[in-house]
């Protein structure tokens, strides 16, 4: 049987008025705490569930908040998403999942799909660097926040990983081993996680003292094991000495890299040592364990849920800043001291 307000109301002892207002996050200060907690628990035990539909048509809102991620059968994402859908759900919102396949014609469809639906607001996974999406999201007003990705010029809030750390705590790592020639197979540039990368590489190696020329860069095609293996064959096909240290631009490249030595005749870490980025789960179980940075995939989920939340419930947009999150390194076996040959 399926529970009604009225019933909320009856077994909570309280008008369907105040019923109403407790249940509904935008109004429930207006009620008494203790009602507010009482008619909660009670819509918990009945299993009831709002009339969104009747909801949206009295407050002008879906309740939705269109979540556009760029690929979904990437380990990255799904923590993510569960750290987005902790904060919404309590917040009376459902999150709608799309895919783009990193596909900017793709995401503008799926955009322009959202937008029918009348999403509240958007978490974007999926910018690129000059991102038509994000310029329209702006032109038009709507809510929005970016997660893991940055635009060229900032006109969103948006929460990631703090990447030009990760890359100095790398190379700093690697010198420690002993690593001097120390290469870099970098994301697609078009994206601000390969682009962002790539530039403190040649940063840090700069500062660092080191050769230019002993540090090459490989700029992959994409962010998957394939890519990986396809870079590291070109890297190992370049003349000159062989680098004793590669850092990857993601974890599945990190993979793709290591395959791609072991069809070579070379061991990680013996010969060239392997790190990887963001920590996807089970990178401990894989042989080497992957050297890793730890990013804080829940937490950045969580982060770009409250700005948006706080801003479809408050009305006023935030100010475009950028929350930049901590990522440890997670030294495991895919690095070791480098060869003394």
């Amino acid at each position: 049987m399926v529970s009604t307000l009225a019933d909320v109301a009856e077994a909570a002892g309280v008008h369907p008025g105040t019923a109403s207002k407790a249940l509904n996050p935008e109004s429930r200060h207006l009620v008494a705490a203790e009602t507010v907690k009482r008619v909660l628990e009670i819509a918990a035990k009945l299993n009831y569930q709002p009339n969104s539909m009747a909801r949206g048509l009295r407050t002008k809102r879906s309740y939705t908040v269109g979540f556009m991620v760029p690929d979904l059968i990437n380990p990255l994402f799904p923590p993510i998403v569960r750290g987005v859908e902790e904060v919404l759900g309590p917040a009376g919102l459902s999150a709608l999942i799309v895919n783009t396949d990193n596909d900017p014609k793709k995401e503008m469809q799926l955009f322009d799909t959202l937008v029918n639906r009348r999403c509240d607001g958007f978490i974007l996974a999926t910018a690129f660097r000059n991102d038509p999406v994000v310029k329209e999201i702006v032109k038009r007003k709507i809510p929005a926040v970016l997660v893991n990705r940055l635009t060229e010029t900032q006109l969103l809030p948006a929460v990631v990983g703090d990447e030009t750390s990760e890359v100095r705590d790398a190379i700093e790592h690697l010198i420690k081993l002993g690593h001097r020639r120390i290469a870099h197979i970098a994301g697609p540039q078009n994206l601000s996680t390969g682009y962002i990368r790539l530039r403190a590489f040649e940063k840090v190696i700069s500062e660092s003292g080191l050769s230019a020329a002993d540090c090459p860069i490989i700029v992959s095609t994409g962010y998957n094991e394939s890519a990986g293996t396809t870079a590291i064959a070109k890297l190992l096909a370049e003349t000159g000495p062989r680098p004793t240290a590669i850092l990857a631009a993601n974890d599945q490249l990190a993979i793709g890299i290591i395959d791609g030595l072991k069809e070579a005749g070379l061991n990680c870490p013996k010969d060239i040592s392997v790190i990887g980025f963001n920590d996807i789960p089970m990178m401990h179980r894989v042989h080497p364990s992957l050297t890793t940075f730890a990013l804080p995939k829940h937490q950045m989920g969580v982060e770009a849920a409250e700005i948006l939340r706080a801003w479809i419930e408050g009305g006023t947009a935030p100010e475009p800043k950028i929350v930049y999150l901590p990522c440890p390194l997670v030294i495991r076996e895919s690095t070791g001291p480098a060869p003394t040959s």
